[in-house]
């Protein structure tokens, strides 16, 4: 073939899981810090300012799996039976939450138990795609091109910390956003927890960083081996301004420039697992072309992700563009 079809394919994978993370990172962070605005009026602000784009945001979820089970059958087959418990868990949180958020806004002396389920929803939702990442950087055992571990192989020390680090990353997203999105009180109070997570996601990028090198040997040579080192060296350099761009942005009260500069820190982090993994797609099993359908398999449904993208992007942006700017506190969902 002309093109490396499998190596595109990897690629959009690739953009789908983290068009999800960044976009729908941000509203499981709205669910995430429930608790810390018990204020009725608050969490309804908050739920508005997400409720004409979160269910789009999950398209990408959509996407990513699917394309995975059609594009890379191996490394499905190889990965869900790895990861079935915290993936299960992760849809069961997703489902509660949806509910949960429809139905808070049925009820008034009920709403405060929809509100519970759509922060424990949410946490749940988060944790276990962090604990799911976690399992895949630990290493996934096979043999045979099949799975070879246990049941509870994914639960692990690291794999809980990448839990946590996920949860208190979409905490920031979720804060950075409502200071973006509302104005007042409710702005500056967001701005506060703005500051406690960011402190808290730099914190536990530290830790996942320093520990993921030591894990494996393919790791430690691909962090600390030349040429990989370059690319390895730019990933705290990076990470370092988009903290200072945070901190500056919420001490000078900007709107836009934390949300963005919180978006650049899972960026970064995403081309550092990309750094760590490539060429594989299971780490240390399979790569990317050993795991890939047939190449005919990958042009036919190319053809289809060449027309379907385009189109999510396309409403997604404009979803986004039509409801920018700030929310106002007196109109609601309905």
């Amino acid at each position: 073939m002309m093109f490396d079809l499998a190596f595109i394919w990897a690629g959009l994978i690739a953009f789908a899981v983290l068009a999800y993370v960044i976009l729908d990172g941000f509203d499981l962070g709205i669910g995430i810090l429930f608790p810390l605005f018990p204020k009725r009026h608050d969490r309804d602000v908050m739920t508005n300012s997400i409720a004409p784009v979160w269910d789009g945001n999950e398209t990408w979820l959509v996407l990513g799996g699917g394309g995975l089970m059609a594009v890379f059958p191996l490394a499905y087959a190889t990965v869900l039976p790895a990861l079935y418990m915290p993936i299960i868990l992760m849809l069961l949180g997703l489902i509660f939450r949806g509910v949960a958020f429809e139905f808070r806004w049925r009820t008034n002396r009920g709403s405060v138990w929809w509100d519970a389920g759509f922060f424990v929803g949410s946490t749940i939702a988060a944790f276990m795609q962090g604990v799911a990442l976690g399992a895949l950087v630990q290493g996934i055992r096979v043999v045979n091109r099949a799975y070879a571990g246990g049941w509870w192989d994914w639960l692990m020390p690291f794999s809980i910390v990448t839990g946590l680090a996920v949860v208190v990353g979409y905490a920031l997203l979720g804060a950075t956003w409502i200071n973006l999105k509302t104005t007042g009180e409710l702005q500056a109070h967001a701005r506060k927890i703005s500051m406690a997570t960011g402190a808290g996601t730099l914190l536990l990028i530290g830790v996942v960083s320093i520990w993921t090198p030591f894990i494996d040997r393919v790791y430690f040579e691909r962090w600390f081996g030349w040429p990989t080192a370059f690319f390895s060296a730019l990933v705290p350099l990076l990470v370092a301004m988009c903290a200072v761009a945070l901190w500056h942005g919420l001490l000078r009260e900007k709107s836009v420039q934390p949300f963005l500069a919180a978006l650049g820190l899972f960026i970064i982090c995403f081309a550092g697992i990309g750094i760590s993994f490539y060429p594989y797609i299971v780490p240390g099993s399979l790569t990317i072309w050993e795991a890939a359908a047939p190449e005919s398999s990958l042009a036919f449904l190319l053809v289809g992700a060449s027309v379907l993208i385009p189109i999510i992007l396309a409403y997604t942006g404009y979803a986004y563009w039509v409801f920018r700017g700030k929310i106002d506190p007196e109109e609601g969902y309905h």
